[in-house]
């Protein structure tokens, strides 16, 4: 718990221990550790060195804990002061690569990345980086990262990006496809399917853009095209199929569903009363044990399910389609008619 502020398992374990004892000297400590003598010394000179441990008056050999608030506190103010200079580093730098890609040269709006290893670092990266959307075609031979292993997804999905992904028919019949469509599923990720996508494909924010060079071993390779003309079909290429692919859910016992999207389910419809009853969307997510993303990617896909572009159009399809009733209004009519 502690490895963000820099201690390692041994050190934490070390100070939370002699914070239980109040002091300790170093063969008692490292009976408690199960540790070697010197490598318990070791352990407190380190935690010395963090101001989290000092030796004690009382008797050579002897050592002390540091008070955690104020110990722990001061480590937590520097590393915070560190990642806010980090993050201040990186703006300025990504600020530099705007300024500087307007001027860049051709052959630099492309990178070859070779190697199992290096492709999937890329891979994983362009969608650790996504801030907004990730768009993907899937075949059924993955080329270095499989997805199961993939997760920058998880990761980028609880960010709220936004997923949409077409698969190779082949892809449902791997071992473990369908357990991979049904994880993507559960986190909102929007499937379809088509019988073949002509290359794999990723897409990051429509920024960057990755695509095989070769997939045959021992060194496949991949390219990494940033924005320009190029980058514009490649997503062109992905609208295209995804138009003509076929959306994808799982049914009730875990069987392939292809058709047309389906309409709102009872949770759909549960957040969108709550909604028209004038909740926002933190409190609709707290009244219904749902995180604050699922909501608002719920709502989204309400929103494309009724071709509407407004939260207030929303509400109006929902009542025209039947989603919500109209009980009140129906009770106010009443009351003006009066009693027969």
């Amino acid at each position: 718990m502690l490895g963000a502020i820099g201690l390692d398992e041994t050190h934490e374990s070390a100070y939370r221990t002699l914070v239980a004892a109040g002091a300790a000297d170093v063969p008692d400590l490292a009976r408690r550790l199960a540790l070697g003598e010197p490598d318990t010394e070791l352990a407190l000179r380190q935690l010395e060195n963090h101001g989290l441990a000092a030796q004690s008056s009382a008797g050579p050999g002897r050592w002390v804990a540091a008070p955690p608030g104020v110990a722990l506190g001061a480590l937590l103010t520097q590393r915070r002061h560190e990642l806010k200079e980090a993050e201040l580093a990186a703006a300025l730098l990504a600020e530099e690569y705007r300024a500087r890609a307007g001027q860049t040269a051709a052959h630099d709006l492309v990178e070859v990345v070779t190697g199992r290893s290096a492709v999937a670092a890329r891979f994983l990266q362009l969608q650790l980086g996504a801030t907004d959307s990730v768009y993907a075609l899937v075949t059924g031979a993955p080329m270095a990262v499989t997805g199961m292993e993939n997760d920058a997804e998880e990761q980028a999905a609880e960010r709220g990006v936004d997923y949409r992904v077409v698969l190779e028919r082949e892809v449902l019949t791997l071992p473990t496809g369908l357990t991979e469509l049904s994880v993507a599923l559960g986190r909102d990720e929007k499937v379809r399917v088509v019988d073949r996508v002509p290359t794999k494909l990723v897409i990051a924010d429509r920024a960057l853009a990755m695509v095989p060079l070769t997939s045959r071993p021992p060194e496949p390779s991949a390219l990494v095209v940033h924005a320009s003309g190029l980058l514009e079909s490649l997503t062109g290429l992905f609208e295209a199929v995804w138009n003509t692919a076929m959306p994808l859910r799982l049914g009730e016992h875990g069987q392939v569903d292809e058709s047309a999207p389906r309409g709102p389910d009872g949770t759909d419809l549960e957040i969108l009363s709550l909604l028209l009853a004038g909740m926002t969307d933190a409190s609709t997510a707290k009244q219904l044990d749902l995180g604050l993303r699922t909501v608002q990617r719920r709502v989204k896909r309400l929103m494309e399910l009724a071709g509407v572009t407004t939260r207030l159009q929303l509400g109006w399809h929902a009542y025209e389609r039947g989603w919500v009733a109209r009980e009140r209004a129906g009770r106010a009519g009443e009351d003006q008619r009066g009693p027969a």
